[in-house]
């Protein structure tokens, strides 16, 4: 492995948790192994470790030392020979090669563990999920105003058939479609797809919010359920947020993402009397945005009013209100991909590889 690259899987432990997930997004690979500044191997940290931090602290700004596991497993240069072995004896996809030194020299993968993981399907297949497709979609006029949200394509395939595509990749089967603005276009779609999934439209006289149409479904759901917009994309395991939501106690998970905002200017810090007190260059303000996808307790259909605008941020602060727990799970900036505007859409295009127009 080149230097250059080689770079992108180290970190040092005084980095921030908002560079390390950054670093994950650049590598693609998930984890990183934290060095000094001789590139002496000191631990590993991964999205799951930095994910299992921001849920239980909501610091961003916490050192990568204190996320960190401090027993990676390591190979030496003279046994690399047999590292496949080894990673898979341990069951790990990643492997640091070091020296006597405990250097880190290089970097070996088992690539065979992740094609195997591809495509898997996972024990999904009885959970509901609602996608919310009635809006308009006014942030992307002018091509709403030939086809609807639901239907405009990234790549030649529409945004609503990729987020079943990546549903169904985690074996789920039922999707309940809340429709309004040209419904029929959606459904003649559809209706052509020879489809191994079920979809059942939940038809609004009347644009109801993002939660509102909720109180329409017939469907009794025992289970949670997931409610997504149908303009994102969310590349993340979704059994483990699904997992992680019946784990945690939450009556409703929202799944957020870090969203960081470069200030193009030098800050001025001021102190009394017009004095200046410091000055920041173009300083980087991460926060957890809304990615729109959300996984509800049945029994919170009871909450949604009947035929009243309503949107899930509403149902959300009702709960808090409450003091009932609400929950997030968070992912990295580069794994929410929003086409709601046409840079971020062609941003999504860039991200799955194809060819804008």
């Amino acid at each position: 492995m080149k230097m250059e690259k080689l770079t992108s899987f180290l970190i040092l432990p005084d980095n921030s948790v908002v560079d390390a997930l950054q670093r994950l997004d650049n590598n693609g690979k998930r984890i990183l192994f934290v060095t000094d500044h001789d590139r002496r191997l000191i631990g590993v940290v991964t999205d799951g470790d930095i994910r299992r931090w921001l849920i239980k602290t909501g610091e961003l700004q916490g050192a990568v030392r204190q996320v960190m596991n401090q027993k990676p497993k390591v190979i030496y240069r003279k046994e690399i020979c047999r590292a496949n072995d080894f990673m898979r004896h341990h069951k790990i996809t990643a492997l640091p090669v070091i020296n006597e030194k405990g250097m880190v020299l290089d970097i070996v993968f088992d690539e065979g563990a992740e094609h195997e993981n591809t495509g898997q399907i996972r024990s999904m297949e009885e959970t509901p999920v609602v996608i919310m497709a009635g809006g308009k979609g006014t942030r992307l006029y002018p091509y709403t105003k030939i086809l609807p949200k639901p239907l405009i394509p990234i790549g030649d395939i529409p945004i609503m058939e990729r987020i079943i595509d990546r549903f169904r990749d985690f074996g789920v089967k039922d999707f309940f479609v809340t429709v309004n603005y040209r419904k029929n276009m959606i459904k003649s779609y559809f209706a052509e797809n020879n489809a191994d999934y079920e979809l059942f439209y939940v038809e609004e006289e009347k644009p109801l919010g993002t939660a509102g149409s909720l109180g329409l479904i017939k469907t009794e759901f025992r289970k949670p359920f997931i409610v997504t917009n149908c303009d994102i994309l969310i590349n993340a395991d979704y059994s483990d947020i699904y997992r992680y939501h019946k784990e945690s106690g939450n009556e409703l998970t929202i799944v957020t993402a870090l969203k960081n905002i470069v200030v193009p200017y030098g800050v001025i810090h001021p102190s009394e009397n017009g004095a200046i007190c410091s000055m920041e260059e173009k300083p980087k303000l991460s926060y957890f945005v809304n990615t729109g996808m959300y996984i509800l307790n049945p029994e919170l259909l009871k909450e949604v009013p009947k035929d009243s605008f309503f949107h899930m941020t509403d149902l959300a602060d009702k709960l808090m209100r409450e003091k009932r727990k609400v929950g997030m799970y968070p992912i990295s900036e580069d794994s929410f991909l929003d086409m709601g505007e046409f840079e971020e859409m062609h941003r999504m295009e860039q991200k799955l590889n194809l060819k804008s127009e």
